[in-house]
């Protein structure tokens, strides 16, 4: 049984990758606990649907995560309507591409996972008032975070090594976001979170093992992109949460209810953290205001 989710009146979510899978269903879970909801995404029409779908206090915004112009734009836009956001949630992203460059050169993954919600979350986080929900993968575990390449500019490219460490990015992000926050003294929380397996569009033909592991998820697990999004909307809501990581609690994190999830070591490292941090800021000019 999916957790009780709270109320939600008057209280602003940003939900970025708004427009399919796990990000539609967060929203659409939101907007039903009344939530008001900012869809953000490429899909503008496609937006327009489901926030119509989801009622008046849904509204839909163009972003797109690869382009760090884009990002901007966004911020600025969701500036002059929005005084608050009580609760950004970092959702989108591509899986297992081959090698591609954002607007910005970035290699895809990296640029659209990690480095877009990077600018995001600081171009925003003046207006944030509760928490910033970033959704990583249980493929973390298996990430290597090159910080002197973490471009794939030298080394040879792997898709699946690509979106392992845009996920483990993702971790080390929130995690140090969580540190930083708490010694600036902010009330604001950051929370990461996974949705194990769900059957979306993303991760189905990627040419790679992914597509051994979510062909058995389709079999033999047959989870929603709603189950999926149970513990990215349990991290969004739950009010005795102040950070950390959470993600399902059945077998190797693929299914079960939400509950605080356990991260690899590398995720947990401190140094490769603030190393990122301080990459990222230079690589995207954005640095946050703590």
């Amino acid at each position: 049984m999916a957790p009780e989710v709270p109320s939600l009146r008057g209280r602003t979510f940003v939900v970025t990758g708004a427009t399919s899978g796990v990000g539609e269903a967060t929203a659409r879970a939101l907007g039903a606990a009344g939530g008001q909801v900012v869809l953000a995404g490429r899909n503008v029409a496609k937006g327009q649907e489901i926030a119509g779908q989801i009622g008046p206090h849904a509204s839909v915004r163009r972003l797109d995560l690869s382009d760090l112009a884009s990002v901007r734009e966004f911020a600025a836009g969701i500036g002059e309507t929005h005084d608050k956001i009580d609760v950004l949630v970092n959702n989108a992203g591509v899986m297992a591409v081959p090698l591609e460059r954002t607007a910005d050169r970035f290699e895809m993954q990296v640029g659209t996972n990690h480095f877009g919600h990077f600018a995001l979350t600081g171009l925003l986080l003046g207006r944030i008032t509760d928490r910033v929900v970033t959704v990583s993968s249980a493929a973390h575990r298996l990430g290597r975070v090159d910080l002197d390449d973490l471009n794939w500019e030298r080394r040879p490219y792997s898709r699946s090594g690509g979106y392992a460490q845009s996920k483990l990015a993702n971790l080390l992000f929130s995690f140090e976001l969580e540190r930083r926050l708490a010694a600036s003294g902010s009330p604001v929380r950051a929370i990461a979170a996974h949705p194990g397996y769900a059957a979306t569009e993303v991760g189905s033909n990627t040419g790679t093992w992914f597509d051994r592991l979510f062909g058995f998820g389709k079999k033999f697990l047959q989870r929603t992109p709603a189950q999926g999004a149970e513990s990215v909307v349990y991290a969004a809501t739950r009010p005795e949460l102040r950070g950390g990581y959470v993600g399902p609690d059945g077998f190797l994190g693929l299914y079960g209810s939400p509950h605080v999830a356990s991260a690899s070591s590398r995720a947990r490292d401190p140094e490769t953290a603030r190393r990122l941090w301080e990459l990222s800021e230079q690589l995207t000019g954005v640095r946050f205001e703590l």
